[in-house]
Parts: C-alpha cells; sequence; structure tokens
C-alpha cells in the first residue's frame, strides 16, 4: 500500500513592483507622520531682572600736593667777581632792599678810577679846544687869522666834547658796576634756596638765590590724566595740611597745565589758596579734596554686562512680549563689583542681571522678583 505524502502548496513568487509604486508607498507614511507631529515649544528661561532707577551720585578725589609761592625769582650777580659776604641762608625772611651777598669789588673799584681820571683828562682837554676855539674866533673877526685854522679849532672843539660825554658815560658804566657787586632782594620773601658759598667765584647771571615772594600761594597738584574724563567741580577745592587736618583753607584751580607729563601721565594743576594761614608754609605737604558734579548715574552689577560683537551690552527684557532683547550701551566707568551705564538705558528698562549667559535675542523669559 502506497502512502501519498501531499506537496506543501506551491509559494507564488512577488513579481517586482514599479519605482513609482515604491515611492507612493513611502510618501503615504512619512505624509501621516508630518500632519500628527507637534511644533516644538521653547521654554521661557528663568533669569534674575533689574528695573532701571538712575542715581544722582558725587564722587569725591583728595590727592596731595605742596604749597608754593604765587610768584618766585631767580636772583643773580650782573658782574663776576669772588663772594666777599654772604648775610642770608635758605629759610630766611628778607625784605626789599636787604642785602643779600657781596663779591670782591676791587676789580670794578679798579676801573671806577681809571674812569674817572678819564673824565678828568677829557675836561682839560675841552678846556684847551674851548680856549683855542675862542681865540681862533676873536682872531677871525679881526682879521688876523684864516678860515681854516677858525675851521679846524671848532672841530677839535667839538671832537673834546664827544670825548667828555663818553668818559662821563663811562664812568656811570663803572660806577653802576660796582654796585652790583652787592645783591639786594628785590621784593619781601623768603630764601628758598642758595647755590653760593664765601669764596666761591661766581659768572655775572648765575643764580646764586631763589626768593619766593609774600602774597598769594598755590597748592600744586600732579592729577592724573584719567581723572580729566570726569566732570570735576573745579570751582570748590577743600585744603588741609597732611601734618595738622585741623589747618584748613579753601581753594580753586587758577592754572591746568595744557602738556601732559609722559613719565608720571599727570597733568600739573595750581590752586590758588584763598586767605592761606600762616601755619601753611612754603613747602607743606597739602591734601586737596574736589567733588565732581552731580550726574545721573545708573549702576548695574558686573554679571549684567555682555557684549555685541566687541561693544559693551546688556540683555533687557521686553514689556510687551516677555522676550530678551540685547541693547548696545556705553560704559561710563568701572568699580569693584559693578558699572556704571552712561548711555543706552532708559529709566524703568527691566534689564537681566544673571541668567543672561545662553539668552538669545527674541527668546521668552520668565523672572521672580527683582534684585532688592
Amino acid at each position: 500500500m502506497h502512502h501519498v505524502i501531499p506537496r506543501p502548496p506551491a509559494m507564488a513568487i512577488p513579481r517586482p513592483m514599479s519605482a513609482a509604486v515604491v515611492l507612493a508607498l513611502l510618501a503615504t507614511p512619512l505624509g501621516a507622520c508630518n500632519e500628527h507631529s507637534a511644533a516644538p515649544v521653547e521654554r521661557p528661561a528663568l533669569v534674575r531682572t533689574e528695573l532701571v532707577q538712575p542715581r544722582y551720585g558725587e564722587a569725591v578725589m583728595t590727592l596731595t600736593g605742596e604749597v608754593q609761592p604765587r610768584f618766585s625769582a631767580d636772583l643773580s650777580f650782573r658782574v663776576s667777581g669772588r663772594v666777599l659776604a654772604r648775610r642770608v641762608d635758605v629759610g630766611a625772611h628778607v625784605n626789599a632792599g636787604d642785602l643779600l651777598a657781596r663779591l670782591d669789588p676791587a676789580e670794578q673799584q679798579a676801573d671806577l678810577d681809571a674812569a674817572t681820571a678819564g673824565v678828568t683828562a677829557a675836561e682839560a682837554q675841552l678846556r684847551v679846544a674851548q680856549a683855542t676855539f675862542d681865540r681862533q674866533s676873536s682872531l677871525l673877526s679881526s682879521g688876523f687869522t684864516t678860515r681854516i685854522a677858525y675851521d679846524q679849532a671848532q672841530e677839535q672843539l667839538r671832537t673834546t666834547q664827544s670825548t667828555l660825554e663818553s668818559a662821563k658815560a663811562e664812568l656811570g658804566r663803572t660806577r653802576e658796576a660796582l654796585g652790583d657787586t652787592e645783591l639786594h632782594a628785590g621784593a619781601a620773601g623768603v630764601i628758598t634756596a642758595r647755590s653760593l658759598e664765601l669764596g666761591q667765584v661766581v659768572q655775572a647771571a648765575q643764580s646764586v638765590f631763589s626768593l619766593a615772594q609774600d602774597g598769594e600761594r598755590d597748592a600744586i597738584f600732579d592729577v592724573p590724566e584719567s581723572m580729566f574724563f570726569a566732570e570735576v567741580e573745579y570751582r570748590r577745592v577743600s585744603l588741609a595740611l597732611v601734618s595738622d587736618s585741623h589747618v584748613t583753607a579753601r581753594g580753586y584751580v587758577r592754572e591746568i597745565s595744557p602738556a601732559v607729563d609722559a613719565k608720571i601721565s599727570a597733568v600739573r594743576v595750581k590752586v590758588a589758596i584763598q586767605n592761606p594761614p600762616p601755619a601753611m608754609t612754603l613747602g607743606s605737604a597739602i591734601a586737596g579734596t574736589a567733588g565732581t558734579k552731580p550726574v545721573a548715574e545708573i549702576m548695574l552689577p558686573w554679571t549684567a554686562l555682555t557684549a555685541a560683537g566687541s561693544k559693551p551690552a546688556v540683555w533687557i527684557v521686553d514689556p510687551k512680549t516677555n522676550t530678551a532683547l540685547l541693547k548696545p550701551v556705553t560704559v561710563g566707568a568701572y568699580e569693584a563689583g559693578a558699572v556704571l551705564i552712561k548711555q543706552g538705558l532708559e529709566p524703568g528698562d527691566r534689564v537681566v542681571i544673571d541668567g543672561g549667559k545662553l539668552l538669545s535675542s527674541g527668546q521668552p523669559v520668565t523672572y521672580g522678583e527683582d534684585r532688592s
């Protein structure tokens, strides 16, 4: 008996599909996915903010300077010579006309004696020439001399007259030179420097004393160049001695040097001291205090500052959309832990002071209470 094993049914071999059908099948599920996927929602960034409230601030600057005279002069001899006497030293107070020093007058005295003798000789020559001219004039009127002889006598008279005038001028010069061997103070004041010793030979016009004249005094300060960017109130300067703060005075800026000292990057400023007390002597160390003009300032913490390209900026919150907006600003000054904004912000602007590092323009933000 034969058992017949049934064959499995023949599997149908799929026929290849066309490319158009494949693309249609693939496009259908992709399109369905796009229809059902939801647009991503951007979550608001949590930040800390602060409302801009400008304040009116006034900075105070204090510098140390030195008391100096308003007028000073270097004193010198008009002639050369050896120092014979010195009457004053540094720190001495002198009055106008006081004798300060004297040179050996031997050379000038000899010149004076020679000039005196020259005047005497010229006077004798003039007397002879005058007598000759008078005689020739009398003879000419009588007809006993010639016109040539008369003219010669007249010319000789004029020559001797000129010689006498020159001799008298030389006498005056030598007499003045003899007086110049003594150095006198031209005004009342204090001797602040001396550069001569007994027996020293000094040259004409060589400075030997410095005289600080009595009267008005100045406080001299070397002000850093950077301070001139602030609007300083120069009309009112408070002054006080460094050694005794109870000795005070008022002052005002009288002169500002147009040049900057390149070595110390400072500008020389002279402050006129009004009614200086006697204790403010020359050379005293003095402290000067001046304030800046009150200006509206916007102070923010350092964390609020960012950059827009290469310029400083801050993030602010748009009150209508609660989105971040980058706003360029101008920085007026930097302080410890804070920055002063000069331009770019308005009162009432809400500035991001923390959490702005990852913000982007137009990004929604949420914030809690303002910083106290």
